[in-house]
């Protein structure tokens, strides 16, 4: 019935019919679509620009919970197939509609620049349909049995009692969704897609830890991460401890009734699975996986690199930076060849705080002290600084050991929430002290806490695009965010040095083994085996990053190409502005259009060349 439902919307989008929606968001797009006499056309491609925003946000509860907005806030989406259509059937008539109503030549620069951009976007979404199942839905680094829980923990704000209802409907929505992400994984296996069997223990074991506590367990002496968010949200309500007690028991009787079922029913389903699963790992095993894998490497990098120029400018990338590592060895007076320094530094107790409690809260409170020192020397490369604040966090108990080494949440718009740096504590073996430099700053400041947040706030530009996502431009500027310190005088510390390079090694590897697993078809142990001889990380952190590259194929080749990117732009800019080059300028030429492909970028960074040329 879905199907068909989903089928039959499609054919009315097709046909030519608008979409709507209720409430606050009807409002906001009727107030971004209103057309006003004596409007440019800049204007007018803005506000519909500004209206295809508003009206995917509102087609997606959970989307509209990161941004703040709390119209849907009891829903999730929806994840069918037959939705997939429907959004296919969106963007064909919005970019259908860009064409029919707005001329490009009438626009001003930044007007063109967004209509490119939207083009593009939709070609891209238009482009990738034909390949939506070359993907796991449920995986180490993400899925359900972990996305859930978080969004629940981190996202979803409980400021009024009519948030924690919300909280209540979405745990007894729980069911359904579920329900979506096992039609999904079944459609792929009928295909013969199926992620390898590796990631099954993982996801298994982090549905255990979902459940672990109370109110799964009732004899657990703790309660569940979801009992203890729910219990800490709304004992903070202005309300009586009457309608306190009431709210959580209704959340713990939609735990126990409709979520721990659902999550039950995934387990045993992804058990089952992996008793079909094998072990091919790259994206040659997919359906035309070359042609799409090609496809992903162009999307991800934004430029026509092919398989082997990555490859080969990984393998170039290694060499460079062994040599560099090699005169910090000497620099320390350190006796051995590279691979003897490496195992001493992944070995060494004294690179590691130690696995307690203590030893991780240590590892949070440097990370922010070394960001706060960080705040205060912006001045020196920075126009524009973020508004939002941010905070370093651990990664959750019942995600930690599949989660990656560390990552960023984005603020939500309204500043109702920081941005976030999450740090992996679960080994502390793999979280050596050398590299706490150079991963603070990628991740929080002058990262991508600096990239996503100024996006975020930035005016006069459509919302597609300050909240548009690049791969190579945002992993660009992340890796570019830990080489910048260095000229600024940080890392006075030789093995702090080392850890920066030993991260940026990490990424030129990437190049190699993400093309080596899906174009060459090297198997997870040879890829496996690649990493552990070239880099001094330890063999836990090796194997899960080689197992993050098998899942999420091209992800891994943005840092480099876009870190390089960048650098080369910075370098021409300076040679042809001589003594007019102001590093201020040339970053908030890179920070304030938003995210954009790397061609775009490069435009920019012209248009500034040009500019102020002496």
């Amino acid at each position: 019935m879905r199907n068909f439902l989903g089928l039959l919307m499609v054919a009315v989008l097709l046909a030519g019919c608008s979409s709507t929606t209720t409430g606050s968001g009807d409002a906001m797009m009727k107030k971004a679509d209103k057309v006003m006499s004596g409007q440019t056309e800049t204007e007018r491609a803005n506000a519909f620009f500004e209206r295809k925003f508003n009206e995917g946000v509102m087609r997606s509860p959970t989307y509209q919970s990161y941004l703040g907005i709390k119209t849907n806030q009891d829903k999730w989406d929806d994840n069918s197939d037959a939705n997939n259509l429907i959004e296919l059937a969106f963007t064909k008539a919005d970019l259908k509609e860009l064409h029919e109503t707005i001329d490009y030549d009438k626009l001003d620069e930044q007007g063109q620049v967004s209509y490119r951009l939207f083009e593009e976007q939709s070609e891209r979404q238009i482009r990738r349909h034909d390949y939506r199942f070359n993907s796991y839905p449920v995986n180490q680094m993400r899925g359900a049995q972990s996305s859930i829980p978080s969004f629940l923990i981190n996202i979803h704000r409980v400021s009024e009692v009519i948030d924690a209802e919300g909280y209540i409907s979405r745990l007894n929505g729980v069911d359904e969704n579920i329900d979506q992400v096992i039609e999904n994984l079944d459609i792929r296996e009928q295909k013969g897609i199926m992620a390898p069997k590796f990631v099954y223990p993982y996801a298994i074991n982090d549905i255990d830890n979902v459940l672990a506590g109370q109110p799964f367990n009732s004899t657990a002496a703790k309660d569940s991460a979801l009992l203890s968010d729910i219990k800490g949200k709304v004992g903070k309500l202005d309300i009586s401890q009457t309608q306190k007690d009431d709210l959580i028991a209704r959340a713990t009787s939609a735990m126990l009734t409709s979520f721990q079922p659902a999550f039950k029913k995934l387990q045993a389903y992804l058990v089952k699975m992996e008793t079909r699963a094998n072990t091919d790992d790259g994206a040659w095993k997919l359906p035309k996986g070359d042609e799409f894998y090609a496809m992903a490497l162009r999307d991800t990098t934004t430029t026509d690199m092919t398989p082997d120029q990555i490859h080969d400018l990984g393998l170039a990338e290694v060499a460079r930076i062994h040599d560099e590592m090699r005169t910090i060895m000497a620099k320390v007076g350190f006796n051995g060849n590279l691979q003897d320094f490496f195992e001493f530094t992944r070995t060494d107790p004294q690179f590691f705080y130690d696995e307690t409690d203590a030893g991780k809260q240590r590892y949070l409170d440097e990370a922010t002290a070394l960001i706060d020192t960080m705040k205060g020397e912006l001045d020196s490369i920075f126009i524009t600084k973020p508004k939002a604040d941010l905070v370093v966090k651990a990664v959750e108990g019942f995600r930690e050991q599949s989660a990656g080494k560390a990552f960023y949440q984005q603020p939500a718009p309204d500043g109702s929430r920081p941005g976030s740096y999450y740090a992996n504590l679960y080994k502390m073996s793999s979280m050596p002290i050398y590299q706490m430099e150079a991963l603070a700053y990628h991740e929080g400041i002058p990262g991508h806490h600096m990239q996503i947040a100024i996006a975020q706030e930035l005016e006069g530009i459509p919302k597609f695009r300050k909240y548009g996502r690049y791969t190579a431009y945002t992993e660009g500027w992340g890796l570019y965010s830990e080489f910048m310190p260095k000229e600024m005088g940080f890392y006075q510390d030789p093995y702090s040095d080392f850890g920066r390079l030993a991260m940026e090694l990490w990424r030129a590897c990437r190049l190699v083994v993400d093309t080596g697993l899906h174009q060459r078809r090297w198997t997870r142990e040879e890829a496996i085996d690649y990493l552990s001889t070239n880099t001094p990380n330890p063999t836990p952190d090796v194997v899960k990053a080689i197992e993050r590259y098998i899942v999420m194929p091209s992800q891994a080749t943005a840092y480099k190409v876009g870190m390089l990117k960048i650098l080369e732009l910075r370098a021409m800019a300076k040679q042809e502005l001589g003594d007019n080059f102001d590093i201020r300028e040339f970053h908030d030429v890179v920070l304030r259009q938003g995210p954009l492909p790397l061609s775009v970028l490069e435009d920019f960074v012209m248009d500034y060349v040009e500019r102020n040329r002496p």
